[in-house]
């Protein structure tokens, strides 16, 4: 059996992580090709002495003892277009992960999709990509694999709607005077996942729902009628189908980011994997599920509408969360801040016109401009 080569874009990250104690259980089906990290230098260090991928990059270009490793943003998409790369794991966070992706499925590579913003800023473009290059793009969030499982090989015509669950974050029942006073501290004890700082602050808001939900739409050719929200708070149920017959399909496993990472890079084919714990109903009791808040948590609600409105609202949408995400994590704005700069933008930028990568990078970097300024 050839080995099959897999390049991972933010190794250090959970995802990476994550990916790599499952490439790690399977080294005669998989080689790594190439790993690539934004600042971690000491944890990037000990994989690549583990894995001895022939790339290794920094992003951030911090001087390192390591003079042959790869530096700056264009490392990524290095990785990516390596030969020997035939799957590509984009587990970066944010809009930095467009350009590989482009590049990846360019090339008729299979990219195992983390980075959810490639879809939302440029889903059209990634589509046309896959196209021209012969490439395919398969999910890495737990929903959207879900939804790949559950649909199977039956025509979307079939399909009446799509439900993709939320955790609700930590601040599930937290009421509006409160959400105000949340803290970053109280913002990153999310209950059931464990990830980076801004993908847990996005879980907070619900803005992370809004991106997936974008994504699905530019995955499975949804519409955006077809795709709903619900708050399941135990994290089991990843997302349900539902047919037009009235029959529901449902994928359920423990919150645990090798089982859909695995998924992707064997799908359609599964293999035994003894890694993760064995699903276990009566210990996952009860599962329980909520209504969305939609009111209380507005990111939601906005991100959608972006999606609907197309052209560059997405894009706007992603970059204002993103610049309002930092500036959080920086104590310059408040919980609330969040959705009222995601809003703002909206309104002020929401229909820059272009579809381009050039005209989407800009309105990408118009609005994180747009946004610090409102809050300098």
């Amino acid at each position: 059996m050839k080995r099959r080569g897999v390049a991972i874009l933010g190794s250090t990250g959970s995802v990476g992580t994550a990916a790599l104690r499952v490439l790690a259980r399977h080294p005669d089906r998989f080689r790594v090709t190439g790993l690539t990290a934004f600042s971690n230098a000491p944890l990037l260090a000990e994989q690549a002495a583990q894995f001895k991928p022939a790339i290794v990059g920094l992003v951030s270009n911090g001087v390192t003892q390591h003079e042959e490793w790869r530096g700056g943003p264009e490392c990524l998409v290095q990785a990516a277009r390596a030969p020997d790369a035939d799957i590509v794991l984009n587990a970066i966070v944010g809009a930095a992960g467009l350009d590989a992706t482009l590049a990846a499925v360019g090339l008729g590579k299979r990219v195992a999709l983390a980075n959810k913003e490639s879809l939302v800023m440029a889903g059209d473009l990634v589509a046309e990509a896959c196209r021209q290059g012969g490439g395919e793009i398969i999910p890495v969030d737990s929903e959207h694999s879900a939804i790949l499982q559950c649909v199977g090989t039956r025509p979307h015509t079939e399909v009446r709607r799509v439900v993709l669950t939320a955790s609700g974050g930590p601040f599930r029942s937290w009421a509006l005077d409160r959400l105000e006073r949340a803290t970053v501290s109280d913002a990153l004890q999310h209950p059931t996942w464990r990830m980076g700082r801004k993908i847990t602050i996005d879980s907070a808001t619900l803005a992370n729902k809004a991106l997936e939900v974008i994504e699905a739409h530019f995955l499975f050719g949804f519409s955006y009628d077809q795709i709903e929200v619900v708050v399941h708070p135990q994290s089991v149920v990843h997302s349900f189908v539902e047919f037009v017959d009235g029959s529901v399909v449902a994928q359920l496993g423990i919150p645990n980011m090798e089982l859909p990472v695995l998924y992707a890079l064997t799908h359609p084919e599964r293999i035994e994997d003894t890694g993760v714990p064995s699903f276990d109903p009566v210990d996952s009791s009860p599962l329980t599920f909520e209504r969305v808040r939609s009111d209380d948590f507005p990111a939601l609600r906005l991100g959608i509408e972006a999606g609907r409105r197309g052209g560059a609202a997405p894009a706007v949408f992603n970059a204002a969360n993103e610049q309002a995400v930092a500036l959080f994590l920086e104590g310059r704005v408040t919980f609330g801040d969040i959705p009222r700069a995601i809003a703002t933008s909206l309104d002020a930028l929401g229909d820059l016109g272009g579809a381009s990568r050039e005209a989407l990078i800009s309105a990408d970097m118009r609005t994180r401009a747009y946004v610090r300024e409102l809050y300098r």
